[in-house]
């Protein structure tokens, strides 16, 4: 029986013959990511609730479909993946992406903003992931990387405490779909960001982007291309032993 590498391999590109879906894949990270993996040889399905802006970036790629998609619904994700599946048979990676971060102080949260970051940051990782590992259990292989941030980590800055808290949550569910879809031959890993050069980080304002950068060792933003090459890394045929994990990428905000 040939490895998973093998069958990876038959195709032409690292990623040949592949499908993946990128989920906020209009701007930044998601954007990034998905003309990685295109360059890669990935037909890539790309979602996103701003269709102007994923239209274009569906233009601009090879090998690249837009699919609209509200990811804080849990139907409208299933009817996402089904669509994937009967367009092209089959699904073998997932970049949860899509997110938010409404800069609202703490005591100025109401419950509405509260349900709808974790609808939109949370609760889409673990509808849509479940629902892609029902397809990519059928070819016993699958690549999930979910993208939570820093905050995560070690707690949000600028009035980000419920965001922080829906991405240290995405790294929890990381670890645990890890060990419950290893036996079916599925990774699921994340990566953790620092501030990147998005408008999700730079509408705090210049001052405040200013103090944030100067406690980055390599003092300056990531480039969203920078980060999407860390999660390419966890999509590659040749990535056999890593599942569970989080990949810093914050210039050195947080070493451990």
């Amino acid at each position: 029986m040939r490895s998973h590498e093998e069958r990876w391999n038959d195709a032409p590109g690292e990623l040949g013959g592949r499908i993946a879906i990128v989920t906020g894949a209009a701007r930044g990270i998601g954007a990034a990511t998905a003309e990685l993996l295109t360059c890669s040889g990935a037909t890539v399905i790309l979602s996103d609730i701003d269709e102007p802006a994923l239209s274009q970036v569906a233009k601009s790629l090879a090998r690249a479909e837009a699919y609209p998609c509200d990811v804080s619904r849990p139907a409208a994700v299933e009817d996402m993946v089904r669509h994937v599946e009967e367009a092209h048979g089959r699904l073998d990676i997932l970049v949860n992406n899509a997110g938010i971060c409404p800069r609202i102080p703490l005591e100025e949260m109401t419950e509405d903003s509260f349900d709808r970051l974790v609808d939109i940051n949370m609760k889409s990782v673990f509808f849509l992931t479940r629902a892609a590992a029902r397809v990519m259990k059928r070819n016993g292989f699958g690549r999930v990387v979910n993208v939570s941030s820093v905050g995560g980590r070690i707690g949000g800055v600028v009035h980000a405490t419920v965001y922080s808290a829906t991405k240290g949550a995405v790294l929890a569910m990381t670890r645990s779909m890890a060990r419950e879809y290893a036996p079916e031959g599925i990774l699921v890993n994340a990566v953790a960001p620092g501030a990147v050069n998005t408008r999700m980080f730079t509408d705090i304002g210049d001052e405040a982007v200013d103090a944030y950068v100067k406690n980055v060792p390599l003092r300056r933003l990531a480039e969203p291309m920078e980060v999407a090459r860390g999660i390419l890394d966890l999509c590659r045929p040749t990535t056999t032993w890593i599942t569970g994990a989080t990949i810093d990428i914050n210039g050195g905000v947080l070493m451990m």
